[in-house]
């Protein structure tokens, strides 16, 4: 059995690899190679548990996740992956920030404008890094906003990104509004129970990545957007609909239909029109864990071979 740091998975698994994982992990569901049992949630949503089997493989990935929003950081977890005679544990908060913010580059790739210079991002948790950093793998960004309703936690975060990015301007804002009115990408990052903006501030032309409401109490996108946008996608349309607070209450109120919700694994072979704005919606499924779980297994056994 293997034991690895959060620094071991960040070493191995860079973003643009963990990028084609995920990737390819949702053209497999798409094709029906996984069997992702309902993930398990004790205590409103402070303890998760998922999992996911890839039958082609015979590999399959547990991560049991707690979540204590008071906290720093907010999440901890643990993953667990099995091969065929091998077995591998993995500090799961870093996967889980990793394959979250895979995820959104492959969205990111898929509906933002091919010439997207501008992002924001709304939030500074330990969720952000990891969503500017898949976005800027996708799209040639110049310019990145941090928003928060902390300054010195949203600057702090700015600061940071910039020594890892020294060509791209980095600012930080307390105004959401001024921060989205000219992005070409949004990502929406935050644990808000209301949502982060009002649809008449957003540009005409405009990709929005929300992964931070993962609770059907939370709520970062205004229903108004739902309603109005060329695509709106999700990564699992069953997931979506047991704990995305937006996409439940757009359905409930009539605003969308559950064959309004596009799925990513389909999407990939059949892109839908990117134009407008459109939307990504993520709470997160268990064959990302195993997305990158594996490609973590693959590169440790390539180095002991060789």
């Amino acid at each position: 059995m293997r034991v690895l740091s959060a620094g071991d998975v960040r070493r191995v698994v860079p973003m643009g690899v963990a990028i084609e994982a995920v990737r390819e992990a949702f053209r497999e569901l798409a094709a029906g190679n996984f069997v992702l049992p309902p993930r398990q949630i004790f205590g409103d949503g402070a303890v998760l548990v998922m999992s996911a089997y890839h039958s082609p493989t015979g590999t399959a990935v547990v991560k049991k996740v707690g979540i204590a929003l008071d906290q720093v950081p907010a999440i901890r977890a643990t993953v667990i992956w099995t091969g065929r005679g091998e077995q591998l544990v993995a500090e799961g908060s870093s996967i889980t920030t990793l394959r979250t913010g895979a995820v959104v580059g492959v969205a990111t790739e898929l509906l933002a404008p091919a010439d997207a210079s501008r992002l924001t991002v709304i939030g500074s948790g330990a969720q952000a890094p990891d969503q500017v950093r898949a976005v800027l793998a996708v799209r040639p960004i110049a310019d990145v906003t941090v928003a928060g309703r902390s300054g010195a936690r949203a600057g702090a975060l700015a600061r940071e990104l910039a020594d890892e990015f020294p060509d791209v301007r980095f600012t930080s804002s307390t105004d959401v509004d001024a921060s989205v009115a000219e992005a070409n990408v949004i990502c929406c990052a935050t644990s808000s129970r209301t949502p982060l903006f009002d649809v008449e501030v957003l540009p005409e032309t405009v990709h929005v990545n929300a992964i931070g409401a993962f609770r059907p109490t939370m709520r970062e996108l205004p229903r108004e957007l739902l309603a109005e946008a060329t695509t709106v996608l999700v990564d699992q349309r069953e997931a979506a609909l047991e704990e995305s607070g937006e996409i439940i209450d757009a359905v409930e109120s009539g605003t969308l239909t559950t064959a309004d919700l596009l799925e990513l694994g389909p999407a990939l072979s059949n892109p839908p029109a990117a134009t407008g704005r459109t939307v990504f919606k993520s709470v997160g499924v268990g064959c990302q864990d195993w997305a990158i779980a594996a490609a973590l297994a693959a590169t440790i056994a390539a180095l002991t071979d060789s």
